[in-house]
C-alpha cells in the first residue's frame, strides 16, 4: 500500500484465483503493480500469468535472498512477507533470468532423459540384486552386456513367484530402455536445429562432449549472453571454491555448489576424460569435422592445459576427484569463451 501497511491474501495458484488477485490489488493500489516470488517448482508460469494481466513481475534466486542469522522459523507466510520488504527496497534481492516457453520446454526434454536414465539405472540393480538373493550369480563378464540379457533370460526359477517378479523386474527394465531410446534419438534431433546446431557443434569439439552433453549443457543454460565473465559463468554453476575469511585469518571451503546441479555434474563427468595424454581420436576427429578453426584450435588449448593441470595437483598431493573438479572450473572457462563469442556475434 501507498501508506506502508502491508495487506496479506492467500490464493490458490490457478489461473483464475490469479485474475481475482491482480483485479483486487489494482484497486486498492495506486500505480504500477510489481510483485516477485522466489524461484521453486512453480516453474516460469506464475510469472508469465502475472505479466499477462499487466503485473510486472520478477522470479528471485533463493539463495541470494538474506537471511538473518537469529531467524529459525521458516514458513511460507514469512518468506512472503520478507520478500515484500525486500522487493520494495529494489536493491537487495537478484532476479533470475527466465527461459522462453519454448527453451523451458527444451530443457525439461533434456531432464525427463536425465530422470529415466536414473529410473533404469535403479531398474537394473533391483534385477541384479533379486538374482543375487536368489542364490543366481553371473561371472561371464560386465552386466548387462548382450551374453549377460542372454544369461538371465536362460534363468527359470524354482517357484512360480520368482519368475513372475524376475518377469516384471525385466519387462520394467525394457519399458524404461525403449523410452531412454526414443528420448535419445529426440535429442540427437534437436540438436540439429539451427538455434542449437551451432553451439552444440562447438562443444563437441572438446574431448569429453559429445552431443549429449552439449545439448544439455545448451539446454540448461539457455542465454549466454547473461554472463559477462568466465568467472560469473563459474559462480553460477557452483564450482568456484567458497571462503570464510576474518581478519588475518584466511579460510578456504569446498566449491559453492550454488546454481545449475545439472551442468555441474556434467562438467565434472566430462573432465575426467583430461587425465589421459591429449590426443585426438578417431571419434573426437569426426565431431570436428566442418568446425571452425578457431574453435578446434581453442579446444586444443584446452586439451593440453587441463591435462597439466590435473596432473600437477595429484603430484602435489591433491585427491583425484579434486583435481577434477579444479579441471571442471577451468573448462567452465574455456567453454564460455567460446560460447559467448558465438552469442555475442548473433
Amino acid at each position: 500500500m501507498p501508506s506502508g501497511e502491508l495487506l496479506e491474501w492467500q490464493i490458490a495458484n490457478e489461473a483464475r484465483a490469479i485474475r481475482r488477485m491482480v483485479k483486487k490489488l489494482h484497486k486498492v493500489a495506486e500505480g504500477k503493480v510489481r510483485s516477485c516470488y522466489e524461484a521453486g517448482p512453480c516453474g516460469f508460469v506464475l510469472q508469465r500469468r502475472l505479466q499477462d494481466l499487466g503485473v510486472a513481475c520478477q522470479v528471485m534466486a533463493p539463495s541470494r535472498t538474506p537471511k538473518r542469522p537469529g531467524a529459525r522459523i521458516k514458513t511460507n507466510r514469512r518468506d512472503a512477507l520478507e520478500l515484500a520488504k525486500f522487493l520494495r527496497s529494489r536493491d537487495v534481492l537478484e532476479e533470475v533470468f527466465p527461459p522462453t516457453p519454448e527453451q523451458e520446454a527444451d530443457r525439461e526434454l533434456c531432464r525427463c532423459r536425465e530422470t529415466l536414465q536414473r529410473d533404469l539405472t535403479r531398474a537394473r540393480h533391483r534385477v541384479t540384486h533379486f538374482l543375487l538373493r536368489r542364490g543366481c550369480t553371473y561371472s561371464g563378464g560386465r552386466n548387462w552386456t548382450e551374453r549377460h540379457r542372454r544369461w538371465i533370460k536362460q534363468i527359470q526359477m524354482e517357484q512360480q513367484h520368482d519368475q513372475q517378479a524376475l518377469d516384471c523386474y525385466l519387462w520394467a527394465v525394457e519399458q524404461l530402455e525403449q523410452q531412454v531410446a526414443h528420448l535419445m534419438e529426440q535429442l540427437v534431433q534437436l540438436s540439429e536445429q539451427p538455434e542449437y546446431e551451432k553451439a552444440v557443434g562447438a562443444l563437441r569439439c572438446f574431448r569429453g562432449i559429445q552431443t549429449l552433453t552439449a545439448i544439455t549443457l545448451v539446454c540448461e543454460l539457455y542465454s549466454f549472453g547473461r554472463f559477462g565473465s568466465a568467472r560469473g559463468l563459474m559462480n553460477f554453476l557452483g564450482v568456484v571454491p567458497g571462503e570464510r575469511s576474518t581478519g588475518d585469518k584466511e579460510i578456504k571451503l569446498g566449491i559453492t555448489k550454488a546454481g545449475n546441479n545439472h551442468v555441474r555434474r556434467l562438467l565434472v563427468e566430462s573432465s575426467w576424460h583430461y587425465r589421459h595424454r591429449p590426443a585426438v581420436g578417431k571419434g573426437l576427429k569426426a565431431r570436428r569435422a566442418g568446425q571452425p578453426i578457431e574453435v578446434i584450435a581453442h579446444a586444443d588449448k584446452a586439451m593440453l592445459r587441463l591435462h597439466r593441470r590435473y596432473w600437477k595437483l595429484v603430484m602435489a598431493g591433491k585427491a583425484s576427484n579434486k583435481a577434477v573438479v579444479a579441471v571442471a572450473r577451468e573448462l567452465t572457462g574455456f567453454l564460455w569463451a567460446v560460447l559467448y563469442r558465438q552469442a555475442s556475434a548473433v
